[in-house]
């Protein structure tokens, strides 16, 4: 069982979300938090569990992409697209 940390980018536009997807990956927003990156808002989810992207993915609504090389899954539905990585053993421990 493995929880996956999610972030939540609030644009319906591939293209804005593609320009700034490595620089949200490089400084994500902490849990809870929101930052700003060229005028989109970026919001640190926290960790959510492998069975909420289960269901989100059944859903006709929502369309999911993986990046296998990274094991990050991106679930976009509406006008957010939600970034889910792995959480790191380390973040786990604290």
């Amino acid at each position: 069982m493995m929880n996956m940390k999610c972030i939540s980018v609030y644009t319906n536009n591939f293209e804005l979300f593609s320009d700034i997807y490595e620089q949200v990956l490089e400084s994500p927003p902490k849990e809870n938090e929101d930052i700003v990156i060229d005028g989109i808002t970026v919001s640190g989810s926290g960790d959510v569990p492998d069975q909420y992207i289960d269901r989100m993915r059944v859903k006709p609504e929502v369309v999911v992409m993986k990046e296998k090389e990274r094991n990050i899954m991106i679930l976009q539905h509406g006008n957010v697209f939600e970034i889910c990585l792995p959480s790191t053993e380390e973040e786990e421990a604290v």
